[in-house]
């Protein structure tokens, strides 16, 4: 059985918007990412297991709220306090949760295909977000993750880079065709292309 991505039918490569007179490399890119494992780790409230002894994919849970600790293939937000997303392209990573984490202690639920995942990466890629974004993203940082929303969509933001600036951006699966026009359609004035 092969899984059917969020935006399988929308998703269009090419070069779209105000891109004349503009060098390709310059551009926005907007991308969907597929085959990411999400794992929602919740730290039950009557567990006594102390956080700093947990370790996955040689990472460290994070106690700081809207921050991401990461490696090369595991991306950890914190979601909420005692609640963090797990993002990996290590296919094992849910094992590995269930060895570190015992079962009293927590809850792990596999939401890999109950999300679209959007990237969006360029130097315009903040001012295309701040016209659906509530958020203050002169205060929003390499490795920093928030729930918000965009154009109404509920969505977690994840900053993977500054420089060239390169978000993340996870809706549930049934508003991802809707959060794939809003993106498209903000990036249209200054151009972007579709990877």
């Amino acid at each position: 059985m092969t899984a059917i991505s969020p935006l399988q039918s929308i998703h269009k490569k090419g070069i779209f918007g105000d891109h004349q007179k503009k060098n390709e490399n310059d551009l926005l890119r907007i991308s969907e990412i597929t085959n990411l494992v999400i794992i929602q780790l919740v730290k039950y409230k009557k567990s006594n297991i102390n956080i700093e002894n947990i370790m996955i994919d040689n990472l460290k849970l994070s106690k700081i709220n809207n921050t991401v600790t990461c490696n090369n293939e595991t991306r950890i937000l914190w979601n909420s306090p005692n609640t963090w997303l797990i993002t990996s392209t290590k296919e094992n990573i849910l094992n590995e949760l269930k060895k570190n984490c015992e079962s009293k202690d927590f809850a792990i639920t596999d939401i890999s295909h109950s999300r679209a995942i959007i990237q969006i990466e360029g130097s315009g890629a903040t001012e295309v977000l701040k016209k659906g974004c509530p958020i203050n993203f002169n205060e929003f940082s390499k490795n920093n993750c928030v729930g918000t929303v965009f154009q109404g969509i509920n969505i977690l933001l994840d900053k993977i880079n500054d420089k060239p600036e390169k978000f993340v951006i996870f809706a549930l699966r049934s508003f991802g065709e809707s959060l794939h026009h809003d993106i498209t359609d903000a990036a249209l004035e200054d151009g972007y292309v579709g990877v």
